[in-house]
C-alpha cells in the first residue's frame, strides 16, 4: 500500500489513491466523478442529468455489494469473499487491529 501512495504522490496523473474514510467523507458522487476523469471517461453533462452517478454509487455501494450471491455464497484461494466486507463505518478498525498493530500503522503513515 505504502508504495501505492508513494506513486500517486510522485505520478498523480498515472495513479490515483483513494481512501476509505476520505470516500466516505467526501460526497461520494464526487469520488465517481473523479475516478471517471481519472480514467479518461468523464460523465457527460447527459448522464449527469439522468442521475448515472448516482445510479452507479448505489449499484457500488458496501450493502448492495453484500447482498449479492458471490459475494455471500463465493469462495476464494484463501478465504470466503464474504470476509471483505465488514460495516463499512469509517474507524471500525479498531475492533480488528491491537493496540500495536495502531501504533505500528500510525508511524507508517507518520513517515509517509
Amino acid at each position: 500500500m505504502l508504495d501505492s501512495w508513494n506513486a500517486s504522490v510522485k505520478t498523480p496523473e498515472k495513479v490515483l489513491f483513494l481512501k476509505y474514510e476520505d470516500m466516505k467523507a467526501d460526497d461520494p458522487f464526487r469520488t465517481l466523478k473523479k475516478i471517471a476523469s481519472f480514467t479518461g471517461v468523464p460523465f457527460s453533462e447527459e448522464e449527469e442529468r439522468d442521475r448515472a452517478v448516482e445510479e452507479i454509487a448505489n449499484l457500488c455501494s458496501l450493502s448492495n455489494m453484500k447482498k449479492l450471491e458471490v459475494s455471500r455464497t463465493r469462495k476464494g484461494k484463501h478465504m470466503d469473499n464474504k470476509h471483505f466486507f465488514r460495516k463499512g463505518e469509517v474507524g471500525d478498525w479498531v475492533n480488528y487491529f491491537t493496540p500495536s498493530m495502531a501504533e505500528r500503522m500510525q508511524r507508517l503513515m507518520e513517515e509517509i
